[in-house]
């Protein structure tokens, strides 16, 4: 029988590498990318971590240091990061036979049987020399028998310069040195606060953990610890996910750039979140049956009168049809609107899914799903989603006030015509 192989790819400082890539002259300079409105750290490159700049600090707290060491912002550029990460995604299925896409910078890689056709380790090297050329993202590769050994052989890639970005943890004795240099709380799944429990039990690195009884820290703990001990000695315990699990709901929010007091510009809000959460449905082929609509004021503002609501209905009908969802949700937004409050945040969640063609209808409902109506989102979808032009409905606005504070925003390099750079 056929050992299983495993390898994780994982673009390296992703977002702030997409950023870098189209701004050579930022090729050794300290970048970090921002999160919503601008406020928290959420990626940085390999310069501004030496620098010492902490995933999810507050940008306040660090305004002396960005113009200490010339710090360069960025806005959290989301078309951009999708693109790219698309290119990168569909250049490893070109070469593995089945690919799970774990996350925006992350995807395993099923390799079982392919080291009778190409060595492992020139196969990593091979993948990561093509994403390179053809994307410029950097990416580090780890090859084990089980998906949180090929977890640790990545953190390995990342760490060790020596190792050429490519680690390759078939052999057990390798293995088992690696695991002793690797403190337990890297261990994928185990995270700071089950390592300190594990730490009081003498549990400090990822072999500890591997010599650990299963079946005790199973009682004590959960199965999906006793499967990490298992996977870390070799037992392949993960089956890849090449098939995505479907959403079992669609959250679409953000909080505002400003507190926003009138009722129009809320509803211009509602309406963009409903727009965007009807796309994510359509793109998972399902139609939602649950809507709800929630608006609150700032939580951190003693100043500010703080209100908070929210109201759901359950369709009499599962619909993807943005118009009939956006009609829905003004009127769940009546419901719950106070005025004379500071809002800051509104959102909208879709739950109850079926797949499309394919739910019980109500006796006592016109079904008003129509040929006519499905087309019409198709064609919106294909022509907002081709980068030659946006459509959208009119309750939107035109320029919202309550847009979301992107200061440092980026051009759209890859998905707008007007942005692409200019050679001269």
């Amino acid at each position: 029988m056929n050992q299983t192989v495993f390898a994780l790819v994982d673009c390296n400082n992703f977002y702030a590498s997409c950023e870098k890539l189209f701004r050579p002259d930022l090729k050794d300079t300290p970048v970090v990318v921002l999160s919503n409105n601008d406020g928290c750290v959420v990626a940085r490159s390999k310069e501004a971590k030496v620098l010492g700049i902490k995933m999810g600090v507050p940008v306040f707290q660090i305004r002396e240091q960005i113009e200490q060491h010339q710090i360069v912002c960025f806005s959290s550029n989301y078309a951009l990061y999708a693109d790219m990460s698309q290119r990168v995604m569909s250049l490893l299925e070109e070469e593995a036979p089945k690919v799970e896409i774990y996350s925006i910078d992350e995807a395993f890689l099923e390799l079982s049987g392919m080291d009778a056709i190409e060595n492992l380790q020139a196969f990593g090297q091979r993948i990561k020399a093509k994403v390179d050329q053809y994307t410029g993202i950097t990416v580090g590769i780890g090859i084990a028998p089980t998906k949180t050994l090929a977890k640790l052989a990545n953190h390995a890639a990342k760490v060790y310069p020596a190792t050429g970005s490519v680690v390759n943890l078939m052999d057990p004795v390798r293995q088992r040195r690696l695991m002793a240099l690797v403190t337990v709380e890297e261990v994928w799944g185990v995270g700071r606060r089950l390592s300190k429990r594990l730490h009081e039990q003498g549990i400090h690195t990822a072999l500890d953990l591997a010599n650990a009884d299963p079946k005790l820290l199973r009682h004590e703990y959960s199965v999906v610890l006793e499967r990490t001990i298992c996977e870390l000695n070799g037992m392949s315990c993960l089956a890849l996910e090449a098939i995505p699990a479907v959403k079992k709901q669609i959250l679409c929010s953000r909080s505002f750039g400003r507190r926003v007091t009138e009722k129009s510009q809320l509803k211009e809000a509602i309406a963009k979140y409903v727009t965007r959460a009807a796309e994510k449905l359509r793109a998972e082929h399902s139609l939602a049956h649950v809507l709800q609509v929630f608006i609150r004021t700032g939580m951190f503002n003693s100043q500010d009168s703080q209100y908070r609501n929210a109201s759901t209905i359950e369709l009499p009908y599962p619909t993807d049809d943005t118009r009939i969802l956006m009609a829905e949700a003004f009127q769940l937004f009546e419901k719950i609107y106070r005025p004379g409050f500071r809002y800051a945040k509104a959102g909208v969640m879709l739950a109850d899914f079926s797949p499309q063609g394919f739910y019980q209808a109500d006796l006592f409902y016109k079904d008003t799903k129509s040929t006519q109506a499905t087309a019409l989102m198709k064609v919106i979808d294909s022509i907002n989603q081709s980068g030659h032009g946006q459509i959208f409905f009119a309750a939107q606005g035109i320029a919202p006030e309550w847009a979301m504070k992107r200061e440092y925003l980026s051009p759209a390099y890859t998905t707008q015509w007007s942005d692409l750079p200019i050679v001269r």
